[in-house]
């Protein structure tokens, strides 16, 4: 008999009991300890019990919540929202990081606060954060089209996530075209490495393969590791003659390979870039203004590479296996890009050493105030776009 099974026939006899006489009562005792499993001293004083017409309150089990007092909740939300909204796991992994920072920002916290907010776990962020998460459903046009010069040429890969030595990077363009692909337009050139994540931004004005190959050229200057591998997908203005030539034919020459047509799975780890570290700031306006091009760059090559690099930690994919039907994925913990780099035997001391010393002197908050106020300038020259 189910609980709730028991209480309807527990009620159905109390109420007879209640109103009954001696020899009765007897046997409606035996009747309900022989029927629920009650002691016959417990039944009795439970039977004696007059029932309250007053609904009963359901307490909520277990302590009470540590998490949701305002000194906590608040440094909680201002740094997920300076952060661009991460996931739970990843916000776990950047309050230390950030803590510091924010405190110069807002003010000295309470010891308490400070333990409380080191201490929580990814769910009850989640908990914490469910009413505050935004949903971005925007959705763009697609640019990419195929290059057929040199793909007879270039080898395909597709297993590049298992890279593990820095200087293998996957390269792609995200349009800022608004609804339209007619005219010229400002795109951004994305780039990661897939050992580090360690991610460089450029912006260029139109696809034209000169302009393209001179923010390569400028990211790689930029990279804290040299270049070992580039990899893209089929799109014209990231697979041509010029990069071949820039890639391939150098006393050291660079991998160079790409992806399958129509299988953006093949390029993952840049896909997700595009929309973590592009889309998510920059929305879909249309960005025809020349002016913009100077002024992203302005904004890539500052504030934004130091915020994303040194403070935003992301996950790495480990392992992946099928089991039956499913595939179980293994990741890491979130670490950032400048973690990883510092963490790996491939890149120079003294380009650690000079990590080290420029972490010292960012703090996140200002540069993530500073980012807005550039992207505000953006947007004032950027047009909506138009159904």
């Amino acid at each position: 008999m189910s609980p709730a099974s028991k209480r309807e026939y527990f009620v159905s006899v109390q109420k007879r009991y209640l109103t009954a006489k001696l020899d009765q009562k007897k046997i409606l005792l035996d009747e309900l300890c022989a029927t629920c499993g009650y002691n016959r001293k417990y039944a009795i004083r439970k039977l004696n019990q007059r029932p309250s017409n007053r609904p009963q309150k359901k307490g909520r089990p277990g302590p009470r919540p540590k998490y949701n007092l305002h000194d906590i909740q608040l440094p909680l939300r201002r740094i997920w929202r300076a952060a661009n909204m991460p996931c739970s796991k990843r916000l776990k992994a950047i309050l230390p990081l950030w803590i510091a920072s924010y405190q110069l920002e807002f003010g000295i916290l309470k010891p308490q606060v400070i333990k409380a907010l080191l201490r929580i776990s990814p769910s009850t962020i989640d908990r914490n954060l469910k009413l505050y998460r935004v949903r971005y459903r925007d959705k763009g046009r697609c640019s990419t089209k195929p290059g057929l010069l040199l793909k007879s040429h270039i080898p395909i890969k597709t297993n590049q996530w298992d890279e593990k030595k820095p200087g293998f990077i996957e390269a792609d363009t995200v349009a800022h075209c608004g609804t339209s692909l007619a005219g010229d337009y400002c795109l951004t050139l994305d780039t990661v490495d897939i050992a580090t994540g360690w991610t460089e931004q450029r912006a260029v004005f139109g696809k034209g393969e000169s302009g393209i190959l001179d923010q390569l050229k400028d990211i790689e200057a930029s990279l804290p590791f040299a270049i070992l591998g580039y990899d893209c997908d089929n799109g014209s203005e990231v697979l041509n003659r010029p990069i071949w030539k820039y890639f391939v034919e150098r006393p050291t020459p660079v991998q160079f390979t790409r992806s399958r047509a129509y299988h953006k799975n093949d390029n993952a780890h840049i896909e997700g870039k595009n929309w973590t570290h592009v889309r998510q700031w920059l929305g879909y306006r249309r960005f025809d203004d020349p002016r913009i091009t100077e002024l992203l760059n302005a904004l890539y090559k500052n504030e934004w590479r130091l915020l994303l690099n040194f403070f935003l930690p992301s996950v790495k994919l480990t392992d992946k296996k099928r089991v039956g039907s499913k595939i179980i994925k293994v990741h890491d913990s979130p670490k950032t890009p400048y973690q990883r780099t510092l963490n790996s035997e491939d890149v120079r001391l003294d380009v650690k050493e000079r990590l080290q010393q420029q972490i010292k002197t960012l703090n996140p908050f200002k540069l993530h105030r500073t980012i807005h106020e550039k992207i505000a300038t953006i947007q004032r020259l950027a047009r909506y776009p138009t159904l």
